[in-house]
C-alpha cells in the first residue's frame, strides 16, 4: 500500500486559458475579414463588366418545353418577346411604350426568415 502511495502522479500539462481563447477569437475574426473581403473583391470585379450599367435586362422567363423558352426582355425601354429554343433565339413580338407601372399584389408579402425565426423560438 505504501508502495502505490509513493509513484509520482503524472501532472497534466498547463492550459493557458486565456492566450487559448484570444488565438481562437482572433483566428475566426480573420476568417469573418476575408470573408467580407471576398464579398467586396467579387463586387468590384462584377462592376466592371459593365462599364454603362444594365440597358439589357430579362423581366421574366417562362419554359414552355423541354428545351424551349419564352423571355420577357426589357431593352432600352422597350420590352421584347423573345423565344429561345435549340434552333436559337427568335424576337416573337415588340411592345411599344414605355413599360407598365408594376400594379400592387393582393396577396401580402411573405415575412423574413428572422421574424418566422425569431416568433418560432419564442413558441419554444
Amino acid at each position: 500500500m505504501l508502495l502505490a502511495l509513493a509513484l509520482p502522479v503524472a501532472s497534466a500539462p498547463e492550459i493557458n486559458v486565456g492566450g487559448e481563447l484570444i488565438r481562437v477569437l482572433l483566428s475566426l475574426a480573420g476568417i469573418v475579414l476575408l470573408i467580407f473581403a471576398a464579398g467586396w473583391l467579387s463586387r468590384r470585379l462584377q462592376a466592371r463588366t459593365s462599364p454603362g450599367g444594365r440597358r439589357l435586362r430579362c423581366v421574366e422567363s417562362m419554359a414552355v418545353g423541354a428545351r424551349d423558352r419564352v423571355l420577357l426582355i426589357d431593352a432600352d425601354g422597350k420590352r421584347l418577346l423573345v423565344g429561345v429554343g435549340q434552333g436559337g433565339m427568335r424576337t416573337l413580338h415588340v411592345y411599344e411604350g414605355a413599360a407598365p407601372a408594376p400594379e400592387p399584389s393582393s396577396h401580402p408579402p411573405l415575412p423574413a426568415f428572422g421574424d418566422v425565426l425569431a416568433r418560432w423560438k419564442r413558441k419554444s
